[in-house]
Parts: structure tokens; sequence; C-alpha cells
């Protein structure tokens, strides 16, 4: 965001250009508001009437309303398409078309200037149609350079509107129920399918009520949780037991039912009697025979074949994978009750660990319906609102279907007249105020026009700042302009010369103005005491050699012993300020055909003038010679100060010829004379040069063309008395 003080100071810019481009301005704006005047009086009097109209919905709803829409409108304000947009600018459209434009030309017989059968565009021009702001209200008027013709335009146009929007509204009624009555039998076989296929959807996924099956399923699943823990806990008790009674029998839970079953064997029993018969025979018999007795070896074949017997017995009721010795076989009747409590507490864990089988089961097939529950629920939601809006689809068509054919027969127009145009009795203000305020503002247009224009043309730099801004260099002082300003521009820049005011009016502000500026240039370096300066300028008539003479006046004025070397050997003008002769001068000491003692003149006291004297073929050559060296040199040590005015920059080499010789250049620029270009290559010569440039100084301040006031002081401070000044041709 720019700064207040850079919005006032292009402000203040625009008025300074106001300031210097006043008249040219002024002139061409009273001429275009002079033109507006004359233009004024051709324009021929008009008469101007009006009507109004009060829009409203109709007692249905058509083509452009939501014919979906369960809720009818009767009353209200219209309903536009656009969310954005007045619906009465759609109506305005309507009323302008060339259609019923036509009608009204056609009833009326209206003609133009010409004679000609008005055409709809022209009366549409003449219209103006201006919705009444707050309100439902449209006013038309209609201007014409007749009376009745205006009145009968507005009442004509209002009429036909009315009629065709009855007979528009009656037709898109007719047209929108003949297309609903094609639409009915289509929507109720859509609600018919949605409704089918909602119940095939809960028949074959055995749907009563979801809602509720979620809750049973959570209360089932709840009990089931709780069944499957106390089956766990009774299948670890009796997991328990089964374990030690395990470890006291030392057998597995197989071994004792296998023993069970062949203990309740009649024929494993009667073969194991038999067996321990012959065992004990055979061991009655050894203690009294030898083992290769005939009596041992059939009690030894017969233990073999009831063992045999006995192993296939065991394995045709037990099976062949559990292995049985005879050992196990004679158990006593505790172990025999151990093992059927073994047998007991197997048979008790194996009917657990299937009732926790089947609850789990049980379990997992609630938990499979509760995650399909979801999508089944989000399935009959659609399918049910297919079927709602199939039914509310079909219910709101047969709905405007009966609307519609009431609608058909209905004359009611979406508008009615609340006004009747009549006939003006006087004529209407017309455009002249129009036309004038175009010409005003015209005026100021082309005015402002005129001074950008002017002042694009004008390169010139206008202010101080302006100045500053290209040079860059230090400034040291500015002096105001003691000459009157020219009324146009295309003249002189001055229109008299200005005198030394250091030496005529020594009280006056210039005068003031140039102590600054030698009190600056003292104050420039502590290191080195500066003696020596050229003063030039970038072109001519920015008034360097003016500077050269009141600076080296109030130097001397100071009790320094000064020299004024006049080294513009192309134009010199020092010798018209002091009223001297231009020769001898600084050219025939130069060539050796004067002494410098004898070119010196007097002029003030401590202030002496060395004038240019003959000008020379090549003043360059001159200048820039060890004999002008050498006399700035000796110069410096006689003088306390030597000034030296030279040729401007852009005229030739001979300012920054001598500035290498002396201590640097003071810099004359002049708002008004110079412009950008000239200033910038200027710069561009120092610059590239590296040319020791002490500073600049701003000449012919106009304080009415500056934004600010730089020369503001008490008049006491500045006040001098009248006196005579001697006039002279600028060179410089």
């Amino acid at each position: 965001m720019e700064s207040r003080e850079s919005i006032d100071l292009d402000f203040g810019k625009y008025l300074l250009s106001v300031k210097r481009q006043w008249l040219p301005a002024t002139t061409v704006f009273i001429a275009t508001v002079s033109l507006s005047l004359l233009a004024t009086t051709r324009l021929k009097p008009s008469y101007e009437a009006g009507g109004k109209l009060l829009f409203k919905i109709p007692s249905f709803n058509v083509v452009g309303s939501n014919l979906l829409s369960s809720k009818s409108e009767g009353s209200g304000d219209l309903k536009s398409l656009v969310s954005t947009q007045n619906p009465i600018s759609t109506q305005i459209e309507v009323i302008t078309s060339p259609s019923l434009l036509q009608k009204t030309v056609d009833e009326l017989k209206l003609k133009n200037n010409k004679g000609e059968t008005l055409k709809p565009s022209e009366l549409k021009s003449a219209l103006k149609l201006k919705i009444i702001g707050g309100t439902d209200v449209l006013e038309i008027t209609y201007k014409s350079r007749k009376a009745k013709e205006t009145a009968a335009v507005v009442n004509s146009i209002m009429n036909v509107y009315l009629e065709n929007d009855i007979l528009s509204n009656r037709a898109e009624a007719e047209a929108t129920r003949q297309f609903m009555d094609k639409q009915l039998p289509k929507t109720q076989i859509a609600v018919r399918r949605a409704e089918v296929a909602l119940r095939i959807f809960k028949q074959a996924n055995n749907i009563v009520d979801l809602s509720e099956e979620i809750i049973s399923a959570v209360k089932v699943i709840g009990l089931v949780d709780e069944q499957i823990n106390n089956v766990k806990a009774e299948l670890a008790q009796v997991t328990a037991q089964n374990r030690e009674l395990n470890q006291q029998l030392n057998i597995t839970s197989k071994e004792a039912m296998a023993i069970s079953a062949i203990s309740q064997s009649p024929a494993i029993q009667g073969i194991l009697t038999q067996l321990q018969d012959t065992e004990r025979q055979l061991a009655i018999e050894r203690s009294r025979f030898l083992d290769n007795n005939p009596t041992i070896t059939s009690l030894e074949a017969k233990k073999f074949n009831l063992n045999k017997i006995l192993q296939q017995q065991i394995r045709a009721t037990v099976g062949s994978n559990i292995k049985i010795t005879p050992g196990i076989l004679q158990i006593g009747d505790l172990k025999q009750q151990l093992i059927q409590e073994l047998i007991q507490s197997e048979v008790q864990r194996l009917g657990l660990n299937q009732k926790y089988i089947s609850l789990y089961q049980s379990r997992s097939a609630y938990q499979q319906r509760l995650k399909v529950i979801p999508q089944l629920a989000e399935t009959q939601r659609e399918l049910e609102r297919k079927v709602e809006v199939a039914q509310s689809t079909y219910q709101t068509l047969l709905k405007k279907v009966q609307e519609l054919q009431v609608a058909e027969n209905n004359n009611t127009a979406n508008a009615r007249i609340i006004a009747q145009a009549r006939v003006p009795e006087k004529p209407a203000a017309g455009k002249k105020p129009i036309v004038l305020a175009i010409g005003v503002l015209l005026g100021a247009f082309f005015g402002s026009s005129t001074i950008l224009l002017l002042e694009m043309r004008d390169r010139s730099m206008k202010t101080l700042q302006e100045v500053k801004d290209i040079f860059g260099y230090t400034l040291l002082g500015i002096v105001p302009s003691l000459s009157k300003k020219s009324l146009f521009r295309l003249q002189s820049a001055d229109s008299t010369i200005p005198e030394i005011a250091a030496k005529d009016a020594p009280q006056s502000l210039t005068s003031e103005m140039y102590r600054v500026t030698q009190a600056n240039l003292r104050l420039l370096s502590s290191d080195k005491v500066i003696k020596s300066i050229v003063v030039t300028s970038s072109i001519s008539k920015e008034g360097k050699s003016t500077v050269a003479a009141n600076l080296a006046t109030v130097i001397s004025q100071l009790g320094r012993k000064v020299l004024l070397i006049d080294a513009d050997l192309r134009v010199p003008s020092q010798h018209h300020f002091w009223n001297i002769t231009n020769s001898p001068g600084l050219s025939e000491v130069l060539v050796g055909q004067a002494e410098y003692t004898n070119a010196i003149s007097r002029v003030m006291d401590n202030l002496d003038v060395l004038n240019a004297g003959v000008r020379p073929p090549n003043p360059l050559a001159l200048l820039d010679s060890k004999r002008m060296a050498a006399l700035i040199d000796q110069f410096s040590s006689e003088y306390d100060f030597v000034i030296i005015d030279t040729p401007p920059l852009l005229v030739g080499a001979d300012a920054v010829t001598v500035s290498q010789m002396t201590d640097g250049i003071l810099l004359v620029s002049r708002p008004g004379v110079i412009d950008y270009n000239n200033a910038h290559t200027a710069k561009e010569m120092l610059k590239r040069s590296n040319y020791n440039v002490l500073g600049i100084l701003v000449n012919g301040i106009i304080e009415r063309n500056e934004p600010n006031n730089y020369f503001y002081s008490p008049e006491e401070y500045y006040s001098a008395p009248k006196t005579v000044t001697k006039k002279a041709r600028i060179k410089a």
C-alpha cells in the first residue's frame, strides 16, 4: 500500500502541472462546455408517459417451477431459475421481445420521423423499463414528440403483454398436462417394480425387522457367551479329574475303556480263567518234571494257544490299535472301580467338549448374521427409498395433472395493471441537463488530457526534487529565480537578465542563498582546503556564469581574496556582468600575447576578474595546456579562492579538462531549462570518467512550481531597499 506521503506528493505534482498548463486546459474546457450548450439549443421537446405492472405468480406451477414439489404455492413473489437474478428482469426481456413490440406497432400503426413504419428495435430504444426498488412493480415509460402516442404505446404494450402471458400460460399448462399424462403409466410401473424388488429381497434374506433382529441377536450372543464360559469351567474341572485318574492308574483313557470292555466280555473272562488254570498246572508240573517232559510241553502248547485265542478275542473286542498285556487284564476290584470312574470322566469330558463346540458354532453363526445385517439394511433402505421416490413422483404427477386441468381454462396472468398511462400535459425535462453535464465532464476530461499531453511533450525537469533525483549529487545550494516567468511557454524562459544580487542587493534572499552555498563548499572536506573550483552546467542558459559571479562576490565580501576566471572562451559573459573590456584576457595570456597581471581587472574589494579575451580557433587546445595548469597553480597560491567559469558540459570538453587542474566541479542546474535526456547524458559523462563533482547548485527556483516552500523566512530578514540594477544579456 502506498504511503500517505507518496500520495500527497503525487497530488502535489498534479497541482503543479495544472498551475503550469492552466491556460490551455481552461481554453479546452470552456470550448467543450460551449459546444454542449450549443447542442442543447437544437434539441426538440419530447413527451413521456408511464404505466405500472404488478407481478405475481399464477395459482398453479408450470414448466419453470418445481414440478416435483409436493407443496403448491398459490401466492407470493415470482420465482427465478437463477438465485441471483430478479425474475422480473426475465419478464422485461419478454415485454421488449420483437414479437410483442411488433404487435404494438401494428395495432397503433406507429411511424418514425421519416414516415416509415416503426421497427421493433426503434420502439425498444424509446422504451424505459425500471423495477421499483423493494417491490414487484415494473414501471414502463415511453418518450416521443407526440403526447397522445406516448400513453397509447405504454397501454398497448401492457395489454399485449398480459394477453400473451395468459395464452402462454394456458398453452404451457396444456402441453405440460399432456406430457404428464404420458408419464403417469410409466411412473406407476416404476412403483410396482420397486415394491416387488423390496419384497423379493426380504424373502430371500429372511428379513422381518432388521432392527429387532439385531437386538435379539445381541441378547442371544450374550447368553451363548455365558453358557460357553460355564462349559469351559466344567470342562476344565473334568479334565483335571481325568488327568488325576490317569496318573493313579498309569493307563490312558483308551486303555481304560479297552480294559472295561474286556472285563465285561464273558468270552475273554473264560479264556483268562482257563489261562490261569493252565499256568497253575504248569507251575506244579515244573516242580516235578524237567522242561522237556511231555506233560510240561503239552501245558506250554496249551498256554500258547490260550494266549493266541485271548489276543484274537481282545482284537475282536477293542480293536488292534491298543496293545493289552496279560498283566493289565489281571486287575482287582478297586482298580476296576477307578477304571470305571476314569471312563465316566472321559465320557463327561467328551460331552462337555462337544457342547462347547456346538455353542461356539452357534455364536459364530449369530456373529456372521450381525456382520451381514448392515449391508442388508443398506440395501433395504435403498430399495425403500426407491419405493418412496417412485410413490412420491407418482402422487406429485397425479396432483399436477389435476392442477393443470384446472389451469387450462385459467385466464389469470402473471401481472396486472395498477397504473394506466395518461397523456402528458407538459413536455419532459429532456436531455438538456444531461447534455450539459456530459459537456462539463468531457470538458474536464479534455482539459486534463491537454495537461497530460503538454506535460508529456515537455521533457524538462521542473522541480528541485526532480533535479536531485536525476543527478544524485550533494545539494550545495538553491537560488531563487530573479526573472519573471513568461506567460506563454513558447517564449524565452527569461525576459530579463538577473543582476549580480550579491553586489547589488546584499540583503536579499538571493544573496543569502549564495552565502549558504559558499559555507557548504567550505564544509565539504575537513582534510583539504578547497581553493579552486570549476563552475559549469549541463547545457546553456542554466545561469552558470551568474552563479560564478555571485559566488565570487559573496566569498570576497568575507574578506577572502578571490579571482574569477572566465574560461568560457566560446561565449564569454563575465565582462558583461562587470562592465569591463574583454581584451586582453585569458586567451591572450595562454598564447603569450599578454601578461596575466595586465589582463586581470579589479572589480570589487578582494575580487579580481580575468576575462576570456579574444575567441581562439581551438579553445580546448589552449585550456588543455601546461600553461593553463601552471596559471591555475600560480593563481591558487596568490589568491584565497579561484572560481573558473567554463562552457557547459554538453557543448565541449572544456569544463572537464579544466576540472582536472582544480579541486572539483560545481554543477549548476536550472529546472525548466534542462530536460531529462541532457541531464542523463551529463551525469553519464561525469560518472564515466570519475570526475570530482563537489556538488550541485539548483538555480532559478520558481517557488510556485515547487511542491514545498524552500524560501520561507520572516520578511524583515531579507527586506532590501529598491535599487537600480544593471541589465545585461545572458550568454550562458
